[in-house]
């Protein structure tokens, strides 16, 4: 072979082994960007679904934990006992926390999700006898809020706050007059002569009627003893304490309902004296708030004919 065609032959080889360098760098570098991008959409899933562990939180010192409570009391609604229930055990868990606030600002709601919180917060006080528990009242406390604001050791309130609604309520409409007019017939069909209790399509039955009046009144009751076993010899009753009525915050002192005034800021720097504050309640994930959400659409959809779903401390 001549010495220009070697030359040239080189010359190929040479750039052939140049290109074929190019090409796996490329190669590379398009692997090392895909999965820097999968690992950012990843993280991004992780945040999103909530898997990251939120975990017990502790401070390096001495302070005031905080558990929001917001919203209507229900399972899967705004606030729900199991999250409030989390938060205040892990607040008490905790060996910095000098001191627990509930920070309410809730219309009430759920009974039943409102005495799970009740009772959780009195098991808490006798568990952790040294750790004082105060409620602090923003916009509201209400009802189901205040059942569960009557665990605390004491309430603090704003002046313009809204507080008390000691009553229960059970509320649904009446349709016969307007499906007579539009020629509609309600057909329904049961196994058990009350399975249709209150139907709002069906005429009023006095029995039915009687008997949720009866049960309400149980309720009541239940919910008064809660409020009296609470505030104890601090409450000033009258006619209408328990009538449904509320307070402002300011009325609610005179009567024994709250103890004093006060921002949750406050409570921490000049009852608890531990300033720095740190948040306990439990972050909910994307996954867990679709779940909750797809769930409560599921019950209200079986519970739609039962009436007794509309039943609450509101």
């Amino acid at each position: 072979m001549s010495e220009p065609d070697n030359w040239e032959r080189k010359t190929l080889e040479k750039l052939a082994f140049s290109a074929l360098q190019e090409q796996r760098r490329g190669r590379h570098w398009s692997i090392f960007f895909k999965l820097l991008t999968f690992i950012y959409l990843f993280a991004l899933l992780v945040i999103a679904m909530g898997w990251l562990d939120h975990g017990e939180m502790t401070s390096s010192g001495k302070h005031t934990a905080i558990v929001e409570m917001r919203g209507v009391i229900g399972s899967g609604a705004d606030t729900d006992a199991e999250r409030v229930i989390s938060g205040l055990q892990a607040a008490f868990k905790d060996k910095n926390t000098k001191g627990v606030i509930l920070h309410i600002n809730s219309p009430g709601g759920s009974p039943v999700q409102a005495g799970y919180i009740n009772d959780e917060m009195r098991r808490l006080k006798v568990k952790y006898p040294n750790i004082p528990l105060y409620a602090v009242v923003e916009d509201i406390c209400a009802s189901g809020g205040y059942y569960v604001a009557a665990a605390a050791d004491k309430i603090y309130v704003d002046k313009a706050s809204i507080v008390g609604s000691i009553g229960v309520i059970m509320d649904s409409f009446g349709f016969t007059g307007t499906m007579a007019k539009l020629g509609v017939e309600r057909r329904v069909l049961t196994a058990g002569e009350n399975k249709a209790f209150l139907d709002p399509f069906s005429p009023a039955n006095p029995k039915q009627e009687e008997f949720a009046k009866t049960m309400l009144e149980e309720i009541h009751q239940q919910f008064i003893q809660v409020v009296r076993q609470g505030r104890g010899k601090r409450l000033k009753e009258t006619p209408e304490m328990f009538s449904g009525l509320v307070w402002s915050g300011e009325k609610s002192i005179q009567l024994g309902l709250a103890d004093g005034l006060g921002s949750a800021e406050y409570v921490a720097r000049e009852i608890v004296k531990a300033e720095d504050m740190v948040d306990y309640t439990p972050q909910e994930g994307l996954a867990e708030r679709v779940a909750k959400r797809f769930g409560a659409a599921t019950a209200k959809s079986w519970l739609a004919p039962l009436s007794l779903s509309n039943l609450s401390l509101r």
